[in-house]
């Protein structure tokens, strides 16, 4: 019961966040579950409370979305899908919760190094292939996403709005991955009840539509620098677990 009211409030305090800054909701809710029960049952739990939370987030910001970049991520996304069924990865708690950490360093990276420009085809492909890939092996792709847009000239809604879209459709994908060989292993023991996620859907819309309406409060240089500051803190957090799990510190 208690872990059950655990993951409903951290799905709708994550919504917030993720309603603010598009990406670090994700980022926060994934450590929490995954601490809480297997790796494969907290993708599938997390891809199920994500993908509301990101698809009520398309759906208020619609207007905004960018459909064509979009489009290129998608036909970048499709072998990298191929390459995970093959690989048939799946990380242990360490492992996750250090991939987990590593990622917000992308936000860091400077762009004479390496430019991600959604914007363009070529790069918003390799958007597609990066965010699957780490979707679907760490979970969470937030930081590599954001990572081509915040860079960009968008503003700050189509920013979180075509987002959104992006982890939508790479939750729904994680769903099947982990969710069908959980299935068929465990069953559905390794879940939670299903009335959590029933109970959490709520919860997520209106944490969005509240992370939604503080967004008007930013203004597009504030929104990059606050997003920055806080996935490294959170990457840091995760960095310290995962190290931890391996008996390292």
């Amino acid at each position: 019961m208690q872990t059950g009211l655990l993951i409903i409030l951290a799905a709708g305090l994550c919504a917030v966040i993720s309603g603010v800054f598009g990406m670090a909701g994700g980022l926060v809710f994934m450590g929490i579950i995954a601490s809480l029960m297997s790796v494969s049952a907290a993708m599938v739990v997390h891809g199920v409370v994500q993908s509301v939370s990101n698809g009520s987030r398309s759906v208020i910001l619609r207007e905004h979305i960018r459909w064509d970049i979009l489009g290129w991520q998608f036909l970048g996304a499709l072998p990298a899908i191929g390459l995970m069924l093959w690989a048939a990865f799946t990380p242990d708690k360490a492992q996750l919760f250090l991939a987990l950490g590593l990622l917000p360093l992308l936000l860091w990276l400077p762009r004479r190094w390496l430019a991600g420009d959604a914007e363009k085809p070529l790069h918003a492909a390799i958007c597609g292939a990066m965010v699957m890939g780490l979707n679907l092996s760490a979970g969470v792709a937030g930081p590599a996403l954001d990572f081509f847009y915040v860079k960009t000239a968008l503003s700050r809604k189509a920013i979180v709005a075509t987002k959104a879209v992006t982890m939508f459709a790479s939750h729904l994908v994680k769903i099947a991955y982990f969710g069908i060989p959980l299935a068929r292993a465990q069953g559905v023991s390794d879940l939670p009840p299903l009335w959590v996620l029933i109970a959490a859907v709520p919860c997520v819309v209106l944490g969005t539509k509240l992370g939604t309406m503080m967004l008007e409060r930013f203004s597009d240089i504030g929104f990059r620098k606050y997003t920055r500051i806080l996935v490294t803190c959170v990457g840091a957090i995760y960095v310290w677990r995962g190290l931890g799990l391996l008996d390292l510190i």
